[in-house]
């Protein structure tokens, strides 16, 4: 009896040894199988363009594939809410636009930025503009005002969703301005383009997709909504410097689940923040006129919750807040 009880203790002890190393080498693997990333835009505009750039990067650091899987709806919150069920593991990823920081002040929502998120890197953000149709009588924004002063609510225009930054900034521009216009939701660039070039909407709010058009004169860009003006289109006054004091840039990069294994996420930052030197990313960057915009995991986490309660402060003073 004696010997069978040290033949099994040391037997368990052999086996023990042998899980401990073998766990932490299942620990160090990551990835060991491909990560999906949640692009919650349609395929074909520029969020999905730049964030397929970064996935083929990163996987390369990674040396696994990152598979992009488009979300479209809800103002690009569909990769939010999946968070909310997907396994802490580093296998499902998204980027969260920045309507997550508003929305919730606009209407009931699942999610809490600040508690339902990993905020693994911030990578960069747009450039938005309002464009016109080429034939518009309306050539600028003082002529839009005009318009609008004379026509309250019959200029529309489209932008990426309700709650969207293209569709706030444009809000919040009109009210400084004085002046009411109607707004028109849509999935993403795409559907947003198709509406404006189809003679849907009067204007389009959103970031640059609309550049090729406005490089193959179909559309005019009449003014963006950086706190400078952008290197392509030199000649287009910023919001701000016309006088109504509205700037947007949505800074965004990639996130997961509330609860990631620290180790885990700092495999992920370091693999994104290196797509930051390479000349592909960058090239992507320029097509569709953005910057780099890299904060690490603690800075974007303080962005985070800097920018929830900057964006409450906004929606309150735009008349747009949650009554429920």
């Amino acid at each position: 009896m004696t010997n069978r009880r040290a033949f099994i203790a040391s037997t368990t002890a052999a086996v023990a040894g042998v899980a401990l190393p073998s766990l932490a080498r299942a620990q160090q693997a990551f990835p060991s199988r491909p990560i999906k990333y949640i692009c919650p835009w349609p395929a074909g505009g520029s969020t999905d363009a730049v964030i397929r750039s970064l996935a083929e990067s990163a996987g390369k650091t990674l040396g696994q594939t990152i598979i992009v899987e488009n979300k479209p709806g809800a103002g690009g919150m569909l990769g939010a809410i999946e968070m909310l069920s997907a396994k802490p593991d580093g296998y499902t990823l998204t980027q969260i636009p920045h309507g997550v920081f508003r929305i919730p002040h606009m209407q009931k929502v699942a999610y809490d930025p600040l508690k339902d998120f990993t905020w693994i890197a911030c990578l960069t953000g747009y450039t938005f503009g309002l464009v016109v149709p080429a034939d518009s009588p309306i050539k600028s924004i003082k002529d839009l005002v005009a318009y609008a002063k004379a026509n309250p609510e019959k200029f529309t225009y489209g932008s990426t969703g309700t709650g969207t930054s293209p569709h706030l900034a444009v809000e919040e521009f009109a009210q400084r301005a004085g002046i009411k216009l109607t707004h028109v939701p849509f999935k993403g660039n795409a559907d947003n383009m198709q509406a404006i070039l189809g003679g849907h909407v009067m204007g389009a709010s959103d970031a640059t997709g609309w550049g090729p058009h406005v490089e193959s004169g179909k559309l005019r860009l009449i003014a963006t909504y950086g706190s400078k003006r952008t290197k392509r289109w030199p000649n287009v006054p910023t919001l701000t410097e016309l006088g109504y004091d509205t700037v947007s840039d949505s800074p965004f990069g990639v996130c997961g689940p509330k609860g990631m294994d620290p180790a885990i996420v700092a495999t992920l930052h370091e693999a994104f923040r290196k797509t930051l030197n390479d000349p592909a990313v960058l090239a992507t960057f320029d097509k569709y006129d953005q910057s780099v915009i890299y904060m690490n995991t603690a800075q974007y986490t303080k962005f985070a919750r800097e920018t929830f309660v900057a964006e409450k402060a906004t929606i309150e003073r735009l008349g747009m807040s949650f009554k429920g």
